[in-house]
């Protein structure tokens, strides 16, 4: 992953729109795993909207400080092809 916060916001920026999984630190040897769409970035912060079926809540966001201290770890789906028959 990028060393700066520069360079993790350029990274996700490039990414908008895919499809992203979020493992947070929510406490001491607890992590909470969501998925959902990376939607928006901005200055400071970028924008999930998460999967319905397994969230109670609409999206979260996250500070790009989050990722540069591993607090919260990204890993994007990788595309998938669909074959027609």
């Amino acid at each position: 992953m990028p060393t700066t916060l520069a360079s993790i916001k350029k990274s996700l920026d490039s990414q908008i729109g895919r499809e992203i999984k979020l493992i947070a630190q929510a406490g001491r040897k607890k992590t909470t795993e969501r998925k959902g769409i990376l939607t928006e970035t901005y200055p400071s912060v970028f924008v999930v909207e998460l999967d319905q079926d397994e969230n109670a809540v609409d999206r979260v966001s996250y500070s790009y400080t989050d990722v540069l201290t591993h607090s919260v770890e990204l890993e994007f789906e990788e595309e998938k092809e669909v074959v027609l028959n």
